[in-house]
């Protein structure tokens, strides 16, 4: 007998079960926000350098003021960096219009190659109905266009931390007690953020967010996983991820009607508020408990969730001895503290860890590489957001049959590797076919995200209750290292067009061929200890 079996006894799919998993899921909703925000707090609107200072008082209309400031670029368009150094006034249209005031002199464009200058005036920018962005507000175009992505890295930064500070410690203090604190963090952070007076306290705030939100999903993780059986894991962890899906939906309406970068940041972080209120009737996992050496705790607990599911003669039986008797085994090793080194303690956990760590880097590197620049395909941000969005439900079904009748190996394997291939197939499809390459960006962005729900769950079988935490900790600290170096190498393409692409796809293959060398989990009991790991 087992905790599984004691599970069992005090209903392990009744009604506890869906009401707790159901509002542990309801904040992730919200998570797709955070992490996409990017595309719309930060979208770049077109913009060019504001006209010299002396033709503010001039009579000319503002398409004429542009016509002889701002120089036009092998596409007939206005130079976004550059404007002339001085007016053309040969320029405008000699049906009546004045020629140069005093002031300015002969016109020193005409009859010679203009002299062209920075945007030493400011930027004007073309923002239409009433949109307001991070970029046209801390004027982040031209040369300081790579802070765009510095903004996005840091978040992302913070979900590197907050993976490695929060793994760690509620596997110290428990899952529910990080989890509410995870919920405060990143409304409080979050509301901060929207009323930011600069770009750097934006990025300590966003900072901030980053940490909360991977302390969210590393223990909304395992309170769902260590209160389920092993039957229902695949379907509650794809769920889990449906709900993650109708969050990048959800993100695209609400960013089209709140076209205000600050208010949206309200819209997407004031919700946690709620999510903490809530979050105190959660109840910790007995799990974790008993291995802690806290049964008292554990078997009122269970006694609460027999109650709940109304099995109370059920729960009447369970008492500390019943309890020891079935946990013997997992609470002889529980005398042992564990830290993360015991992650690389034994070659079996050490080849577990090394190889989730090439496939959690891999698909978070390549899912936000394709994700986080939406204007790039030449659509309107918003649809583009929704067809991102909407690939992820046929995919997450896929994953979710192919993961109960193939198992998570070669699900995860499988994945990976198609969407590399995808992704470099792209690369030989040429420019003026943008239907076909975005046809194709689309399709493997499903296979990531499919990939994607395949991780959790397959991780969090892969590593024991006493080192599920810091297992899970580990690995989504490398996959915030894959997406804080996706937006640098988005920056190559300014330079190597292809170059992006190529990495992109590359990438997954490889550790897509790392997978097949992770056991195999469906259908296996939940491991406790590092012994069960071994044995398995």
């Amino acid at each position: 007998m087992g905790f599984a079996d004691l599970l069992e006894q005090v209903g392990s799919t009744g009604r506890f079960q869906v009401a707790h998993v159901t509002l542990l899921m309801l904040p992730i909703l919200m998570m797709a926000s955070h992490n996409l925000l990017q595309n719309f707090v930060a979208a770049m609107p077109p913009h060019h350098c504001s006209a010299h200072r002396n033709l503010s008082l001039s009579p000319l209309s503002p398409l004429d003021i542009r016509l002889i400031t701002i120089p036009l670029d092998a596409d007939g368009r206005p130079e976004s960096c550059r404007r002339y150094a001085a007016p053309q006034w040969h320029l405008l249209p000699r049906n009546g219009t004045s020629g140069p005031p005093e002031e300015w002199g002969e016109d020193p464009g005409e009859g010679s190659e203009a002299a062209q200058q920075g945007c030493t005036d400011g930027w004007a920018y073309n923002s239409t109905e009433g949109t307001t962005t991070i970029i046209s507000e801390w004027d982040l175009v031209c040369d300081r266009r790579p802070l765009k992505r510095m903004g996005q890295t840091i978040y992302m930064g913070g979900v590197l931390v907050g993976a490695l500070v929060f793994g760690s410690l509620s596997d110290r203090y428990g899952r529910r007690l990080l989890l509410i604190f995870s919920y405060l963090l990143i409304s409080v952070a979050g509301t901060c953020t929207a009323f930011s007076t600069s770009f750097s306290l934006y990025c300590l705030f966003r900072f901030l967010c980053g940490m909360a939100v991977s302390g969210m999903v590393l223990n909304s993780s395992s309170l769902i996983l260590e209160w389920i059986p092993t039957h229902v894991r695949t379907v509650v962890g794809t769920g889990t991820g449906y709900f993650y899906t109708l969050g990048q939906l959800f993100l695209a309406g609400v960013a089209y009607l709140i076209r205000d970068w600050r208010s949206l940041m309200l819209a997407v972080s004031l919700p946690y508020f709620v999510a903490f209120l809530y979050s105190w009737w959660f109840i910790e996992s007995s799990r974790w408990l008993i291995l802690t050496k806290q049964p008292e705790q554990a078997v009122k607990n269970l006694k609460t969730v027999a109650r709940f599911n109304g099995r109370y003669e059920e729960g009447e039986k369970i008492n500390a001895e019943v309890l020891q008797e079935a946990m013997k085994k997992e609470m002889s090793f529980s005398d042992s503290t564990y830290t993360s080194l015991d992650l690389f303690r034994t070659r079996t956990m050490r080849d577990i860890t090394m190889f989730l760590s090439a496939v959690w880097f891999s698909v978070s590197f390549a899912y936000y590489g394709l994700s986080m620049d939406l204007q790039k395909f030449g659509v309107n941000i918003y649809l583009m957001q929704v067809i991102f969005g909407a690939v992820d439900i046929p995919a997450k079904l896929i994953i979710n049959v192919t993961m109960s009748l193939y198992g998570r190996r070669r699900s995860q394997s499988g994945g990976l590797i198609l969407a590399g291939v995808i992704v470099l197939a792209n690369q030989l499809v040429s420019n003026d076919k943008q239907i076909v390459r975005t046809c194709l960006v689309v399709l493997g962005k499903g296979c990531l995200a499919a990939s994607f729900n395949c991780c959790y769950l397959y991780s969090g079988e892969l590593y024991p209750t006493v080192l599920r935490q810091s297992g899970m900790g580990w690995v989504s600290m490398m996959a915030r290292l894959g997406s804080m170096v996706a937006p640098m190498v988005l920056i190559v393409g300014d330079y190597v067009e292809w170059l992006p692409g190529v990495i992109f796809g590359v990438v997954p293959i490889l550790s897509g061929l790392a997978a097949i060398f992770l056991p195999e989990t469906v259908g296996s009991p939940l491991p406790d200890t590092m012994q069960d790991v071994e044995e398995r």
